[in-house]
């Protein structure tokens, strides 16, 4: 019998759904929100859940093998001393979707005007001045995996170039242009949009400072739905409030929730999302995990296994 531990503020959808699949051999032995309900003695095999809410409990279980992750990103298990003695899956594949609704209705808001043709409204203004248009425009993407491939086809639906960013040396063919680790000011030349789906690594930690952010345009716009920590958060304002950039759209920041007096709740050119790009749907979420369970209890290797020396 595998004995499964849920820490989630879903735990409740995520234990009925699991239920409902009868997955052979395993029991749900512990279901909660609160990591102060995971006793010392837990004989858990394996975790589900929140990266978040998992630092406080990995010390406790000392049956532990795998740990499957609700979200895409990992980084609080990540932690220079943290255990690394299991295997570590993520959420991968689940949020292009979601992704693409939040980039694209944001791209969509600039190119139509939308702000400014409510505020004529509010004017009593007939505000007939031409919108702007996603074709032929060019995106760039810092991060090609499955989130940047989805994107990439959405861009390619409205007629947008798309160039890319990776480390990766795999042939990207829904990419006009690919460019490699360090020839970031490459990439950065000759775009419209600029989307930073990199993940937080110590190798992409403050990687977008002050020298990025200078070589873009100034028509250029922003978005973060990767990691705040990629981020150098007081150079983006300045070329923010200093006209070398257009407009930013940040999901994700270097700390959250962002604090009440934070210097960055006061730019006007500057939209904050508060990490509600892509939700996890936890439908979505136990497929990926009933996948990846029968794979484990037939010793086949796991899909969307993290690295703990890449962060990924």
């Amino acid at each position: 019998m595998h004995e499964l531990i849920i820490l989630s503020k879903d735990a409740a959808a995520y234990s009925n759904l699991i239920e409902a699949r009868s997955l052979p051999g395993l029991k749900i032995i512990i279901s909660t929100s609160k990591p102060a309900d995971i006793e010392e003695s837990s004989s858990g095999e394996i975790l589900f859940g929140e990266p978040g809410l998992f630092p406080e409990i990995l010390p406790k279980l000392k049956q532990l093998h795998w740990v499957q992750s609700t979200w895409a990103g990992v980084d609080p298990l990540l932690k220079s001393g943290s255990r690394r003695d299991y295997l570590l899956t993520n959420a991968r594949g689940v949020f292009g979707p979601a992704m693409s609704e939040f980039v694209f209705g944001y791209i969509q808001f600039f190119e139509r005007r939308m702000l400014e043709r409510y505020q004529s409204q509010m004017k009593h203004v007939w505000d007939g001045s031409p919108n702007g248009s996603l074709r032929g425009r060019t995106i760039g993407l810092l991060g090609v995996g499955s989130i940047g491939k989805h994107l990439a086809s959405t861009a390619r639906h409205f007629g947008m170039k798309v160039h890319g960013y990776t480390r990766t040396s795999t042939p990207l063919d829904y990419l006009d242009k690919v460019y490699y680790e360090g020839e970031l000011q490459e990439f950065s030349k000759g775009l419209d949009y600029v989307v930073n789906c990199l993940p937080g690594t110590v190798s992409t930690r403050a990687m977008l400072d002050g020298n990025f952010f200078s070589s873009l345009s100034s028509s250029v716009i922003f978005i973060n739905i990767g990691r705040g920590s990629t981020v150098e958060e007081k150079a983006l304002a300045e070329a923010l409030k200093s006209g070398r950039l257009r407009a930013a759209v940040l999901d994700v920041f270097a700390e959250e929730p962002l604090p009440v007096d934070h210097f960055l709740w006061d730019i006007p050119n500057l939209f904050i999302t508060s990490h509600t790009a892509a939700p996890s749907h936890p439908p979505d979420i136990v497929d990926l995990f009933a996948d990846n369970y029968f794979r484990y209890i037939t010793d086949q290797p796991l899909p969307y296994l993290v690295d703990f020396s890449q962060g990924y």
